[in-house]
């Protein structure tokens, strides 16, 4: 198996926990536009995914979806800061593979610029030389678009690389994209809902991907 030189990471559930603050966000707009309360394991399964897609499964007309868009970051922006943070031993995992002088990018369903918002509150934003949001390609999670877009941007091969996600739409995307796969099992989902998607690895804590990053430059 050949030795990993890229390392790619899913953001919320994975590096940030920000899931408190997307899940009352999303039910906040889905109770103010549609008069209805979110089940636990429906949101979940949209969770990673793009706010359209989860949206349109409450309504048909665009207009409308894009109303409740914005209904929901406007609270997701006014409750951000108090609820997001960073998951413990994120940092030292992060700052391990910067000195194995591995490339390091950031897939997510997130724009990109609230991405880096959530990535500087909690203290990562100078280490990431690229993101990839969901503003900046045409096909999403559970899609390779996204993850290819990273790889070819940092001139990055798929068979040296591994995508590191909570999610089984960043497992599915990750694998579609020839990457090797990682599941971070302190995110939100059960890992019975990741097994049907096969991570090659599976991590009980961030500190148990530095093993994958072989001996520090």
């Amino acid at each position: 198996m050949n030795a990993l030189d890229t390392f790619l990471f899913d953001l919320d559930g994975t590096l940030i926990d920000s899931v408190e603050v997307i899940r009352l966000s999303f039910e906040h707009a889905l109770r103010e536009h549609c008069g209805l309360a979110a089940e636990h394991d429906e949101w979940l399964a949209g969770l990673g995914t793009p706010l359209s897609a989860q949206f349109r499964r409450y309504v048909d007309d665009p207009a409308e979806v894009e109303r409740m868009i914005a209904t929901y970051r406007a609270h997701n922006a006014a409750h951000h800061d108090a609820l997001v943070r960073g998951y413990p031993d994120v940092r030292e995992m992060l700052d391990g593979l910067v000195a194995s002088g591995v490339k390091l990018g950031i897939v997510t369903s997130k724009q990109r610029g609230r991405a880096i918002q959530g990535l500087e509150h909690c203290g990562l934003g100078e280490i990431f030389e690229l993101v990839i949001g969901v503003d900046e390609v045409t096909r999403h999670k559970p899609h390779p678009e996204p993850v290819l877009a990273a790889l070819a941007a940092l001139g990055a091969e798929a068979e040296r690389a591994i995508y590191v996600g909570d999610s089984p739409h960043d497992l599915a995307a990750g694998r579609a994209a020839g990457t090797r796969t990682a599941a971070a099992l302190w995110g939100p989902f059960p890992r019975a809902w990741l097994e049907p998607e096969r991570p090659d690895h599976w991590l009980a804590t961030p500190l148990d991907l530095l093993a994958l990053a072989g001996p520090r430059a």
